[in-house]
């Protein structure tokens, strides 16, 4: 499932090719027909994006999106060619186009109901004035390990696997530690730090965690190869020798996930 910096990279991306101008809204594979139907012809004045939630606003309509597991987008630029009939909905000016499929997600919605999204969702790291304190407070009253309140969109809307993962090395917490346990000043620390790598996941498109010495050109290390794209400490490293101490990445279940983290990094 794409993580939260994906759907603020969609939500720009749309606002560059469509906001402020008319858009051609269809739905070749017919299971948006109506809301298609609706926004047709109409100006999309923004998009935006909180945690795995897009939304496109044309006045008081919003579309919804929700990619899930199996959603997809392709943008494309110039002549604007057939759409196929997997296309849940196909956004067109004569410059460009961008084709949903296979999300889990795609509605048109009221702004009460777009409002009622946002208020079951925690603070979003990539969200400007969104409050980790909100999120704190959930957070230091819970038993539940740190790894799985960091994917719970209700306490922290945007992060999934990769960034749960990453984040936890970076700070060297354990990943089962109770979300009670935390101090204040650790909390703030993992928040900053999402907040930066999400906003590079954004520019760059692609995740990438490990710090400048840990590059592959300062171990003289290959490259990894991986299809989410991008250099990390522990995630998808299971077994594999960890960068700062060289033990042995481990991985188990949890949240209905896998976790991976370094035994020797990150102790109660």
């Amino acid at each position: 499932m794409p993580e939260g910096h994906t759907i603020h990279r969609l939500a720009a991306d749309h606002n560059h090719a469509f906001a402020g101008r008319a858009v051609r809204a269809t739905s070749p594979q017919g299971k948006f027909s109506d809301g298609a139907a609706l926004v047709d012809g109409r100006v999309l004045e923004t998009a935006e994006a909180h945690g795995k939630h897009l939304f496109l606003g044309f006045g008081d309509d919003w579309v919804h999106i929700h990619l899930g597991l199996f959603g997809k987008y392709a943008f494309g630029a110039g002549p604007v060619p057939p759409p196929t009939e997997t296309v849940r909905l196909r956004l067109a000016n004569p410059d460009s186009y961008a084709d949903l499929r296979g999300p889990t997600t795609c509605a048109l919605i009221t702004g009460a109901e777009k409002q009622a999204i946002h208020d079951r969702l925690g603070p979003d790291p990539l969200r400007p004035g969104d409050d980790p304190g909100k999120a704190w407070q959930r957070v230091s009253r819970s038993r539940t390990s740190v790894a799985a309140l960091l994917m719970d969109q209700k306490v922290v809307a945007g992060v999934g696997n990769v960034y749960r993962a990453e984040v936890l090395f970076r700070h060297g917490i354990d990943p089962y530690r109770p979300g009670r346990d935390l101090t204040r000043s650790e909390w703030d620390g993992m928040w900053a730090d999402l907040a930066a790598l999400m906003r590079e996941g954004v520019r760059n498109n692609r995740i990438d965690t490990v710090r400048p010495e840990h590059t592959p050109e300062a171990m003289g290390r290959p490259p990894r190869v991986d299809d989410h794209g991008g250099e990390v400490y522990v995630y998808r490293r299971a077994a594999m020798p960890c960068h700062v101490c060289g033990g042995e990445i481990r991985t188990a279940g949890l949240a209905a996930r896998n976790l991976f983290w370094c035994p020797g990094c990150q102790q109660r």
